[in-house]
């Protein structure tokens, strides 16, 4: 699927061309008058936040001829690899930005030629590649070119069709092109040991995803339980070389900008403990059907909030705040090189059945780092769970914008008295919700947390 960048071009006489931003960003270009048929291919703004982004790899190399609509470039943002599009036919004359370099949205990254004949001067008007354009030298080059649109493919790995082993030769390295596969199959691939150049991709033109090398490799697929619970109950350490210094990766990057904004809110704690045998018993019963414990646990605090709206609220300028009309629920999920929070749009409305098979289908994108911006930006209240590592309690960082976020630690055996004096064992489990006291107030989350464990303690309606 197709989506818009932040700005285009749109043709106002057949020799000016002016951008329509939608995304506000700081590389606006002047209108500027076209002199020849080179167009100049923009580094696109894939979310709003985005500020930058990172090449990943050119699927097309200099002097190859394009179509209008083929994937061009995979690029970096700070959640996800996108395919970027041209919207123009013509030939890739020359790369700007190489592969592994990163550029500021709207600065040049390649130019595109509209004949062969046309390549020479397109090359001879491209700057002096950098690992960061800058604004002046994205101007200096749009003096002379006029600016390409691109469009924005996102392909899931759930999407695309049936592996074809046919060939032994990937698409993408016939002629001695480079392979293009995504950062989690290129990841997968290292693991298992397996050469990328004999798989053949069914992502978008040939492009390497994870199922590609699970299936060349001949391993079963990579279950979302099996992928967020190793072996053990905890995380495999990671290979690192000891005293290196390492750049953030943009995600990284755009985690670091995040957490340092959430800095800025006045934030306050609250916790609770819930009682979840009623909850275990359930999920015992529905687990073969496909239900995770992740999705009980959204529709029973989607379920909650319904009930008590100010929690599922966000404020944004410090003088307002606004009452969500659709409860999404967010959930931390980490990955390879970041942390990344794909969303359950409407829980408290879609049945508990597609809520677990939506979430598998996001674990997967979120993996492969294939989440389109609309599934990871439009959360209005935030789950995060490290009870699958035995964690029994924590305290989670407030996402800006967002008013609220719960901390969901491990269900245990414990011990308790009972009301009419006894001791008995009940599974038991810690939750602590950090909000925004702007908006928020302690009544409010206590009341919230009492709403959500009657809903847990009797989560009848959860299957409703």
């Amino acid at each position: 699927m197709s989506h818009l960048l932040q700005s285009t071009f749109i043709p106002t006489t057949p020799t000016t061309l002016r951008r329509r931003s939608v995304f506000p960003t700081t590389h606006l270009r002047k209108t500027h008058v076209v002199e020849s048929k080179i167009r100049e291919i923009f580094m696109p703004a894939l979310s709003s936040t985005m500020t930058e982004g990172k090449i990943i790899s050119w699927m097309k190399t200099e002097g190859d001829k394009l179509a209008k609509g083929e994937s061009v470039v995979v690029v970096e943002s700070d959640k996800a690899d996108m395919d970027v599009e041209s919207f123009y036919d013509g030939y890739l004359a020359s790369i700007i930005v190489p592969e592994g370099s990163s550029a500021p949205v709207g600065s040049p990254i390649a130019l595109l030629a509209e004949s062969e004949d046309e390549i020479s001067l397109a090359k001879s008007k491209t700057p002096t590649p950098t690992s960061t354009s800058t604004p002046a030298a994205a101007e200096a080059v749009t003096e002379e070119v006029s600016t390409v649109a691109a469009a924005v493919t996102v392909t899931s790995s759930s999407d695309a069709g049936p592996v074809k082993m046919a060939s032994s030769i990937h698409p993408a390295s016939e002629g001695g092109k480079r392979v293009v596969a995504s950062p989690y199959a290129k990841k997968l691939a290292k693991e298992l040991g397996l050469d990328l150049r004999g798989v053949v991709g069914s992502g978008p033109n040939g492009r390497i995803v994870a199922k590609d090398v699970e299936a060349a490799a001949g391993s079963a697929p990579i279950g979302v339980a099996a992928a967020a619970k190793p072996s053990g109950g905890a995380p495999a350490a990671p290979a690192v070389e000891l005293g290196t210094t390492v750049p953030f990766t943009t995600m990284q990057n755009a985690v670091s900008r995040n957490m340092v904004e959430s800095l800025a809110v006045p934030t306050f704690r609250v916790g609770y403990t819930i009682t979840t045998n009623a909850l275990d018993a359930l999920y015992k019963k529905v687990k073969s059907k496909g239900v995770t414990m992740t999705a009980l646990l959204a529709k029973a605090t989607a379920l909650a909030l319904v009930k008590h709206p100010v929690v599922n609220s966000s404020c944004r300028d410090g003088k307002s705040f606004t009452y969500n009309s659709s409860i999404n629920i967010a959930v931390a999920v980490a990955i390879d090189g970041g942390l990344i929070t794909p969303v359950l749009q409407d829980a408290d409305k879609v049945d508990l059945y597609s809520l677990s098979r939506k979430w598998k289908e996001l674990v997967d994108k979120a993996r492969a780092k294939q989440l389109q911006p609309h599934e990871y930006t439009t959360g209005t209240f935030t789950l995060s769970n490290l009870g699958m590592f035995g964690v029994d309690r924590f305290d989670a960082i407030l996402p800006p914008g967002t008013g609220a976020i719960m901390a969901v630690g491990a269900s245990q055996p414990t011990l308790v008295g009972t009301k009419d004096g006894q001791i008995g064992m009940k599974n038991q489990m810690q939750v602590n919700v950090t909000a925004d006291h702007r908006v928020i107030y302690g009544a409010d989350l206590a009341a919230f947390l009492q709403t959500l464990a009657q809903i847990i303690e009797d989560p009848k309606d959860l299957t409703l």
